[in-house]
């Protein structure tokens, strides 16, 4: 009971203070084993945490439980930017993390979240499991963390409670939790809405307490968090494609040995393609749900979809003229590769 207060307590605190809270040391260990805490905002149904668990037995058996892999699910160590905070410091091993809030420790990976850059799963796996992609991920040991892999949030569509979105003028005026990104504030603030940037964590409260008129995440956190409890309107935006990266604390990677390592990188490759196959599955599960729940869905209309991709083009300006190495129009040309 105390260390689950413990746990709770932590959604308030900074990394620091969780690793104080807990009583983490620097390489945590039980008996001989390493522990490796993987920290989630998700729900413990979605399939980023069941990836987790997956990836937690094979990392027990290919490293004969050397290792011994804890998952906390539903925000229980903090929001997306503490966890990530807490891997710089150790206090937690592991996560799975959109994009979005890793660009703020390491600015190139902002160029993923530019709107309407894949057009479906294939030219973004295309782009994340390739050159690019590998190449993204050295950008990360300088923050104290490792990338492993690219899991799937999946393509994020826009609910509120005020009224249908079909097209571009329906924004206007809404306020739109966002990710704490400035790329996603300013796409939100291109299309007319008011961007107010939350961790996830908070965000079921502040719909339910109108802080807030809407969200837009990948179906499968609409579903699993149950904002159609909260939320009457989904509109199919697809507007970013997410990919979570399947993070390490640098500090414990260094501490594995090199079987260790090879180990943990295995896994983490192995549970991206079965995470991902079940992300899938729920994508295809979730508008059935959201209906039998009472959403309204809708489709933008006919032109309207173009009409914003020019209001966002200006981001792509900007992203071009200050992510050095032309990795905009190497990202752009992977994904549209044949």
């Amino acid at each position: 009971m105390k260390r689950e207060k413990a746990m709770l307590a932590g959604r308030r605190l900074g990394a620091a203070a969780i690793a104080l809270v807990l009583g983490l040391a620097a390489v945590p260990a039980f008996g001989q084993a390493k522990i490796m805490k993987i920290g989630m905002v998700t729900a413990k149904e979605r399939s980023l945490s069941v990836g987790c668990v997956y990836f937690g037995q094979l990392v027990e058996k290919y490293t004969n439980g050397s290792i011994k892999v804890q998952v906390f699910t539903d925000g229980v160590l903090g929001g997306d930017t503490q966890v990530l905070q807490a891997l710089q410091i150790n206090s937690v091993q592991a996560t799975a993390v959109s994009t979005g809030p890793v660009a703020s420790f390491a600015p190139r990976m902002s160029v993923f979240d530019l709107p309407y850059l894949f057009k479906d799963k294939k030219s973004a796996y295309r782009v994340f499991d390739g050159p690019i992609g590998t190449e993204m991920l050295k950008d990360l040991p300088a923050a104290q963390m490792v990338g492993l892999a690219y899991w799937e949030n999946g393509f994020r569509h826009l609910t509120n409670n005020k009224r249908a979105v079909t097209k571009m003028s329906d924004i206007s005026g809404l306020k739109i939790r966002t990710l704490e990104n400035q790329l996603h504030i300013k796409l939100w603030r291109a299309l007319g809405a008011n961007p107010t940037p939350l961790s996830f964590a908070q965000l079921y409260s502040a719909l339910e307490q109108g802080v807030v008129d809407g969200q837009e995440n990948p179906y499968g956190n609409v579903v699993s968090s149950k904002f159609y409890e909260v939320q009457k309107y989904l509109t199919n935006t697809g507007h970013i494609y997410n990919a979570n990266i399947f993070l390490v604390s640098k500090i414990f990677w260094d501490s594995l040995t090199p079987a260790e390592q090879a180990a943990v990188q295995k896994a983490a490759t192995e549970a991206r393609d079965y995470q991902r196959d079940l992300n899938e599955k729920e994508d295809q599960a979730s508008i059935g749900i959201l209906k039998q729940n009472g959403m309204k869905i809708s489709d933008l209309a006919s032109g309207e979809k173009e009409k914003i991709q020019k209001a966002l083009k200006p981001l792509y300006d900007e992203a071009s003229a200050t992510i050095p190495g032309g990795i905009v129009e190497k990202v752009i040309a992977a994904a549209n590769a044949k």
